[in-house]
């Protein structure tokens, strides 16, 4: 097991009716409420929130959109210098609660705050506290001190230790109005998050092996479920949990990463708009295709553990192909072409990566850009 540090101060309240706790955790002081397209008034989330705010000081911002922009970002920002704000609560799914840390700590920081997307946010020290009530389940977010901005064409992403939120509030029963395509990718996002922590080498990190296939086997059985029904209140609630505890730093800590799915889905996403877990349904079983000699242990493990492959199965083939129906029984392609781009995407996606100076990736910096191009290649077949 690699060396690490772990520490993860978000105070999780979770289960039916939470949302009613809001003032156990709000500090006081006016806040600024960050929301997205507007979903949360047409499921009563909104009223629910509202109704704990009563004589609070409320400034608000809304229409955050998947993919959040730096630009709207900076809406936010002005107004909590403006208006000296020193809290902020993001109702809302993951992109919600990206925008409020980069705006947590954009609106306290004196320089340009594009600097804090081009990997110079170690430059910052304090940033706005924030809380979350989330709504749809799948980017862990709530839980951990990562975000992703676009702007422009590009996806940027930073992370700070400051940028755990302070507290993250799941009720399950708000996911009852989410449809099949919200749900299916929030299983594939959250399944992913946990296969790029697991799918590497063995490590020596037995625990994290089975906190990560407790976590596979419990999407397996339960996503599905979600997926079908969504007043399903168990499956639901098992669920979100996955999605919490997916990238909530358990998982991953002293084991190798290989975050190079993430990296060329966000080309994928910023090239033709795909969402994000779309993205990672089309690219993660490609890289197992292409990278499955390195990754051959694991993936053994994998099939075995996960999915069940017996002795005198073709361990690789039975867990690609368990994989690959997982995805689209969810409503989620593994191909390109289910999209309609048959152009040459590779090219566009290397040619991407190369202007900002690429450097190999994965667990052991093996996946070149004449892998990302097999891998778009496979995914295009």
């Amino acid at each position: 097991m690699q060396n690490f540090d772990f520490h993860n101060p978000t105070k999780v309240l979770f289960g039916e009716g939470v949302i009613s706790r809001l003032p156990e955790v709000l500090p006081d002081g006016p806040i600024l409420l960050l929301s997205g397209g507007g979903s949360i008034k047409s499921n009563g989330v909104y009223d629910q929130v509202m109704n704990t705010l009563i004589g609070r000081v409320v400034f608000e911002v809304s229409g955050v959109r998947p993919n959040p922009t730096f630009e709207k970002c900076m809406e936010a920002v002005e107004i909590i210098r403006k208006e000296k704000i020193g809290f902020i609560l993001a109702v809302g799914g993951g992109s919600v609660v990206d925008s409020a840390k980069f705006i947590s700590f954009a609106a306290l920081y004196e320089g340009n705050a594009e600097d804090i997307l081009r990997r110079q946010d170690t430059l910052v020290k304090k940033a706005v506290p924030f809380g979350a009530v989330l709504t749809l389940p799948a980017t862990g977010s709530e839980m951990n001190c990562y975000f992703v901005i676009s702007q422009g064409e590009e996806k940027l992403s930073g992370g700070n230790p400051l940028l755990y939120p302070q507290f993250s509030i799941l009720d399950p029963k708000v996911t009852a109005t989410l449809d099949k395509r919200q749900i299916g990718n929030g299983v594939v996002d959250a399944f992913v998050h946990v296969m790029e922590q697991y799918l590497t080498y063995p490590s020596d990190a037995p625990l994290q092996d089975r906190f990560a296939e407790s976590i596979l086997l419990t999407l397996i059985e339960e996503g599905p479920k979600s997926f079908r029904n969504p007043q399903d209140y168990k499956s639901r609630a098992n669920y979100m949990w996955c999605a919490t505890m997916a990238l909530s730093g358990v998982v991953g800590s002293g084991v190798p990463h290989d975050w190079s799915t993430h990296a060329i889905g966000h080309e994928l996403t910023a090239l033709y708009g795909l969402d994000h877990a779309q993205t990672l349904a089309i690219v993660f079983p490609a890289m197992m295709w292409v990278m499955k000699d390195e990754k051959n242990a694991k993936i053994n493990q994998y099939a075995e553990r996960v999915w069940k492959i017996a002795d005198h199965q073709d361990p690789f083939q039975g867990a690609f192909r368990k994989t690959v129906d997982f995805f689209e029984t969810l409503g989620l392609p593994t191909k390109l072409s289910a999209y309609g781009i048959k152009e040459d995407v590779a090219l566009k996606v290397i040619s991407r990566f190369e202007k900002r100076g690429f450097q190999p990736m994965g667990e052991k910096g093996l996946v070149t850009l004449d892998k990302i191009r097999e891998v778009l290649r496979v995914a295009s077949q």
